[in-house]
């Protein structure tokens, strides 16, 4: 019996020439000693063994005798690349220290970042059915802009369920801020909402105890996470027991207790009460307040459905605003025609949805781009830094390169072995990102407002993922050179010929210091742009006096003694005034309407407006500036009924610009007619970011907070006093306070935190590129040392010689800057459309980046540039 045809095929194919009869002789010999001694099918299947350890691209392993043919070669000869890669490392200790050191912070870098983006589009997709469960918006055209609020009415969501046979379910949250009392422990609490009865089944968050089923279907029924009830109830068991919510201490039963509302949810709220409890028994349409969740069928197509929901607006919304504002059908049918129904996706929610009255602070889209290009720009910095790195030392293993030759090594083991070199040097960086990681974690988790646990880089699939990573970057980064060093040819290395040509006609070397301080100095300008914005935003003036003001946000628990404590307050010599409102700048208390002028129809002059409910010490209190009229008197009885002040932005959009709008009339609901008293200085009353809006205060129930303005260099003694007085009115109840000052920097965490991330970064990019810029530097100059000894014999001067060696570096960072300036302005330019007070991008802040970039840079080559200055001519004339 002949052997395989296809194995002797293949060996014909990979074998040497010169060796290929012999191995053949031997193999068909064999193959008949084993077909005698075990048959036919294990001698063919021993024979396609022996084949196999041959197949090796275009040579054969050395002459074996009969016992080595089944030993295979590749672990011998990948341990002996291993051998003389760590050899290497070990020898170019410096060299080897640079670039695990790079690598290691670009992984790092990659590493942390990438966390952080995974964490922000992992939100909201807890659910088991996550992507059919979408929240109703409802849109608004009004004052110009298109107004998006996150919540609707009562009776919406179940009326769009009722509907259409599309959804499958809904389910409401309204979130309320309240007092919660067991026996004698008593807090605020502000993380707790009232829900529907299937709300914990449409979320899918378990409960530890109790039944999620009925939980929330009875009223005065309560769901509490494990460490809301271990604050309450300590270690006694829950289930069953009662909490007192609110100032009239209503009873809630706890019928169920889960772990908690998972880490990436757009919402978190330690308690939740059931809806049932309110008694909703007359459902609207019209308004805005219950955040609501639709949970449709799998089949069903949202934007189909979106479209039905006109039809319930003319059914629905059109009557009650007819009957609100007392107009014709056609009136309230116009002031409705911009009122949409809108289906938001509940994965799109913490990413895509920036509305002032999102349950909590949301992400954005664009940081997600920008952190994940950020990480990606990091490591292939490191990745060039390798690059440049390894070609540097080319002029070493050149001679190495040309010996191996000689002894017979080929270009594709060469490749090889050099690729290991860079592999190994990868994984040795993969452990050290690590450390890095384990260190900066807590670091990073306090300005990117995270809760990351390093448990999470453990765990397999994180692992294999930065083992990937690592590989790959050990790859790219050592790809060129291997093979720039193995394409040396003999003559020229043993000779010392090879590097012969001008230093300066590198490209690829001179391109990739180029991209390197392109992207780090891209990275200052916006690190200068960022700081400057949030600068810009935390002083400019607001309209408004934010300093030693004091807000009190809930008096409630003071009943009917509000009055009391306030003039209580008064007669302290460090309060300068004080004044009952709940309504403040930075506050969450904002009430809405519709007006328009008198006089005129509503269609087409009808605005949306904010209230503020004030009393007449509110605009001294706050120091705001009255530009036109007067401010609310008691000399005038009526300012409490009919009296409104309003902003400058109201007076515009009412189209009253250029006159004196005192004394004109506006109608609210078509029901109520305001007189106006006075006009005040537009203040920001939200955040900077967001345009003044419209804006008219009354006299009404101011009832339910305080603020206060002190005077006094002893704050500390001051809020002691104020706790004294208020556990004087009010032993039972805790007293909750902030400072404006306080509440307006919350408003620019985000940026801050952003501001923050791209400084790290840019300083670690600036590091990174720092180093690409010593290894070109090292490289050039190693190159150039005869030059530099025979300049030197010729009389030329250390600084003559210096500057000689940094003038070419110097045109690559000036390059790398032309490029970096005109992307900057562009991407910031961009950013801070976002803003409506913004800065603008000045020339200054470019060429402030401009200069550190060319300061790191002389820095950086300084160091090589002297040492090769100094160098003993002697020296460096005699070595070959």
């Amino acid at each position: 019996m002949k052997p395989p045809f296809l194995a002797d095929r293949l060996l014909n194919w990979f074998c040497a020439p010169h060796l290929r009869e012999e191995v053949l002789g031997d193999l068909h010999e064999r193959f008949a000693l084993w077909e005698q001694q075990w048959g036919e099918a294990k001698a063919r299947r021993r024979y396609w063994r022996e084949v196999l350890v041959y197949m090796r691209p275009s040579m054969i392993r050395r002459q074996p005798t009969v016992e080595m043919y089944s030993t295979p070669i590749l672990t011998d000869m990948l341990r002996n690349y291993f051998k003389i890669a760590w050899r290497n490392l070990r020898t170019n200790k410096t060299f080897s220290f640079i670039n695990i050191f790079g690598l290691a912070i670009g992984l790092a870098s990659f590493m942390l970042i990438s966390v952080f983006v995974y964490t922000e589009l992992s939100y909201d997709t807890y659910p088991a059915n996550a992507k059919n469960i979408y929240r109703l918006n409802v849109s608004l055209i009004g004052n110009g802009d298109v107004a998006v609020y996150p919540n609707v009415d009562t009776g919406v969501g179940e009326g769009i369920k009722n509907a259409f046979p599309e959804v499958k379910a809904s389910v409401r949250l309204l979130p309320v801020s309240d007092y919660v009392q067991y026996k004698e422990k008593q807090f605020k609490e502000a993380h707790i909402a009232f829900a529907d009865p299937n709300f914990l089944q449409l979320f899918s968050i378990p409960l530890i105890e109790g039944n999620a089923t009925d939980a929330l279907l009875a009223p005065n029924s309560i769901v509490l996470s494990k460490a809301f009830a271990e604050k309450y109830f300590g270690t006694e068991d829950p289930i069953g027991k009662s909490v007192a919510i609110g100032t009239q201490r209503t009873a809630y039963k706890v019928t169920g207790i889960i772990e908690k509302v998972p880490d990436n949810s757009h919402f978190h709220y330690d308690a939740f009460l059931s809806l049932s409890t309110r008694h909703i028994t007359n459902p609207t349409w019209s308004n805005i307040g219950f955040y609501t969740y639709l949970e449709l069928n799998d089949k069903a197509d949202p934007k189909k459905l979106e479209a039905k929901f006109p039809q319930l607006v003319a059914k629905y919304v059109v009557p009650e605003v007819q009957r609100d504002m007392g107009v014709s059908l056609a009136e309230a049918q116009k002031s409705v025609d911009t009122f949409r129904f809108l289906l938001q996706p509940l994965t799109d929610i913490h990413l895509y949805s920036n509305s002032k009255y999102e349950l909590e602070p949301n992400g954005d889209i664009k940081y997600v781009y920008i952190f994940s290009i950020l990480a990606l720009f990091i490591l292939l910095l490191a990745c060039v830094n390798f690059t440049n790195l390894s070609t540097a030392q080319a002029v070493k293993r050149a001679r190495e390169v040309g010996v191996r030759k000689v002894m017979g090594s080929i270009k594709n083991q060469l490749i090889v072995q050099f690729l290991t070199e860079s592999v190994l040097l990868t994984f040795f960086s993969m452990l050290f990102a690590y450390i890095l990681t384990l260190l900066f974690l807590p670091y990073f988790n306090q300005i990117a407002d995270r809760t990351i646990s390093f448990a999470f880089f453990l765990k397999y699939q994180s692992v294999l993922t930065v083992f990937v990573v690592s590989f790959l970057s050990g790859i790219v980064a050592g790809i060129y050179p291997a093979f720039f060093l193995s394409s040396f040819t003999i003559i020229k290395t043993l000779k010392g010929s090879l590097f012969t040509k001008s230093p300066q006609k590198k490209p690829l070397h001179n391109g990739l210091i180029v991209f390197q301080f392109s992207i780090s100095t891209i990275l200052i300008i916006a690190t200068i742009v960022v700081y400057k914005q949030l600068q810009y935003m935390q002083t400019k003036k607001l309209g408004y006096d934010k300093d030693q003001v004091i807000a009190l946000p809930d008096t409630r628990l003071l009943g009917n003694n509000q009055l009391a404590f306030k003039d209580q307050l008064l007669q302290n010599s460090r309060v300068l005034t004080a004044t009952n409102s709940r309504y403040f700048p930075g506050g969450e208390m904002m009430d809405g309407t519709q007006v328009y002028p008198k006089n005129e129809t509503s269609n087409g002059t009808e605005i949306h407006m904010n209230i503020f409910h004030v009393d007449y010490a509110y605009l001294r209190t706050l120091g705001i500036q009255m530009l036109q009229g007067r401010n609310f008197s008691r000399d005038f009885p009526t300012d409490s009924i009919s009296g409104v002040i309003l902003n400058e932005s109201a007076v515009s959009e009412l189209g009253w610009s250029g006159t004196n709008p005192v004394g004109k009339s506006i109608v609210r609901s078509g029901q109520h007619e305001y007189k106006v008293i006075g006009v005040v200085k537009d203040f920001n009353y939200v955040s900077v970011k967001q345009k003044v809006a419209p804006l008219m205060m009354l006299m009404g129930n101011n009832f339910g907070g305080i603020v206060i303005k002190i005077k006094t260099t002893d704050v500390a003694g001051f809020l002691d006093d104020l706790k004294n007085q208020w556990d004087a009115f009010s032993p039972n109840g805790p007293l909750e306070y902030h400072f404006l000052d306080d509440r307006f920097a919350t408003f620019y965490a985000s940026e801050q935190r952003t501001q923050q991330l791209f400084s790290v970064f840019a300083l670690l990019a600036v590091v990174i590129a720092s180093l690409g810029l010593f290894a070109l530097s090292a490289f050039v100059i190693e190159r150039r040392t005869k030059e530099i000894g025979i300049r030197k014999v010729m009389g030329a001067s250390v600084p003559g010689i210096t500057q000689l060696l940094i003038k070419d570096f110097v045109k690559l960072v000036v390059l790398a800057i032309l490029i970096a300036c005109p992307l900057a302005w562009y991407a910031m330019n961009q950013w801070l459309q976002d803003f409506a007070y913004r800065i603008d991008v000045e020339w200054w802040m470019l060429g402030l980046a401009g200069l550190l970039a060319v300061g790191i840079a002389l820095l950086t080559v300084s160091f090589q540039s002297v040492k090769a200055a100094l160098m003993n001519p002697v020296k460096s004339l005699r070595s070959e």
